[in-house]
């Protein structure tokens, strides 16, 4: 199974607000994480619509985790986030695999079925705080981020 880059930025933008005190700017974190920041409003509606952020409008706004990450599990943002979780055609409502005689009694359906289970599953046992759990790799990171930003130019002998 291959997450889609909603579901993947969607994790990391909700460890990068677990590992920023206060606020997080949304410019910020698309530089952050180089993508645009149209992606990145995408990916908070949903995120926002799911409970999982709070939007603070205004000059000194940003989003913040609506509630702690310890909170936060895994496989409930992946469940947010991805839009299809059709391993194969015969997954899919409407489409060509509705054909297939072996729908309903596929053991092969039925595999992929268990499996799409136990990924789910997996994910669960984490929370977006275990994930950040590290948090001094992430803050460096971010500490470096800002201290680079905040620099003084420097001013070419003459």
């Amino acid at each position: 199974m291959r997450l889609t880059k909603q579901s993947n930025y969607a994790v990391r933008i909700l460890m990068y607000c677990a590992s920023n005190e206060g606020l997080s700017r949304i410019a910020d974190i698309a530089e952050f994480y180089k993508i645009s920041e149209t992606f990145l409003f995408k990916i908070l509606q949903v995120l926002n619509h799911s409970g999982y952020v709070k939007t603070v409008r205004g000059r000194h706004g940003g989003i913040k985790l609506s509630r702690p990450a310890s909170e936060m599990k895994l496989g409930e943002v992946v469940r947010a986030t991805e839009d299809n979780f059709a391993l194969a055609e015969c997954f899919e409502t409407g489409g060509d695999g509705i054909n297939c005689p072996l729908t309903g009694t596929c053991g092969f359906n039925h595999a992929l079925h268990r499996a799409l289970i136990a990924f789910l599953n997996v994910l669960d046992e984490y929370t977006i705080e275990d994930l950040t759990d590290n948090r001094r790799n992430i803050n460096v990171l971010l500490q470096l981020e800002i201290a680079m930003r905040d620099k003084p130019k420097k001013v070419a002998d003459a």
